[in-house]
């Protein structure tokens, strides 16, 4: 078969839907696989669903590779997929249990098949350096509350304040707001009244202001992200007009010049 069938193949919308079925199909296997008592009665036949999704996915690594020679590796996405199938046949594989629970991590081959998807791991990785100043905000807020709360709670909630890493952990608890209320602050309030003094503004500060102050970055270069990609179709398309147009040009000057030698 011509290499250039292969890449119309690899590139076509009907082998892309093809290999996100695989996907789905691989990711049911690898969860009934947790269940003993569906091993027991169909184990043979699940495992032999695993081994053909794993042969599948290695033919198309192996045939974009074969096409796209180097030019593989220029792509992210590609790179993606290579190291989350080769997870599977890494040495060893089947024996130890680590590399065996990672399977799972082909699941993860549905993002870079499904452009949406793709859009959206896109926006996050472009939303990653301004996240990052949030975080360290973050930590700085961290590091003197938990120094704040160790000084002041320590002696009577050493399980919860009792050292900078226990009220870190404290504190990140109280920011999910997950049993913040009747689970610690209550309690710490029953002995030093005033604690909510504390408490409250950490909580406002955190949980409604940095914590949205990353969503909205996300959010923000989500939309960049689907303008950048809408931008890219309108110039295709733009650039197909404009070729279609000329190459009408053409034609019609071929014409020209043949009544014109008539």
């Amino acid at each position: 078969m011509p290499l250039q069938r292969v890449s119309n193949i690899l590139d076509s919308l009907a082998f892309s839907r093809f290999i996100t079925t695989v996907i789905i199909i691989n990711a049911i296997t690898l969860g009934l696989e947790t269940s003993n008592t569906l091993m027991q009665a169909f184990g043979g036949m699940i495992q032999l669903l695993d081994k053909i999704c794993l042969t599948i996915f290695i033919a198309e690594i192996a045939a974009k590779l074969l096409v796209r020679r180097l030019k593989f590796f220029t792509n992210g996405w590609s790179i993606f997929d290579f190291i989350i199938v080769g997870i599977a046949i890494v040495p060893g594989a089947q024996g130890l249990s680590v590399l065996r629970a990672l399977r799972i991590l082909r699941v993860l081959r549905v993002i870079s098949v499904a452009p949406r998807l793709r859009r959206v791991v896109e926006g996050f990785i472009s939303a990653l350096p301004g996240m990052a100043s949030v975080f360290l905000l973050m930590a700085i807020i961290f590091y003197i509350g938990s120094v704040i709360a160790t000084k002041l709670f320590a002696s009577a909630f050493p399980e919860w304040f009792g050292s900078l890493g226990r009220s870190a952990y404290s504190l990140f608890q109280i920011m999910t707001l997950e049993s913040w209320s009747m689970g610690i602050v209550r309690p710490v309030m029953e002995i030093y009244t005033y604690a909510w003094a504390f408490f409250v503004p950490f909580i406002m500060v955190t949980t409604f202001a940095v914590v949205n102050l990353l969503v909205g970055l996300i959010v923000n270069s989500m939309q960049d992200a689907h303008g950048e990609e809408e931008h890219k179709q309108t110039d295709a398309y733009r650039d197909d007009v404009l070729t279609r147009l000329d190459r009408m040009e053409q034609h019609l000057s071929e014409l020209a010049r043949q009544n014109a030698k008539k």
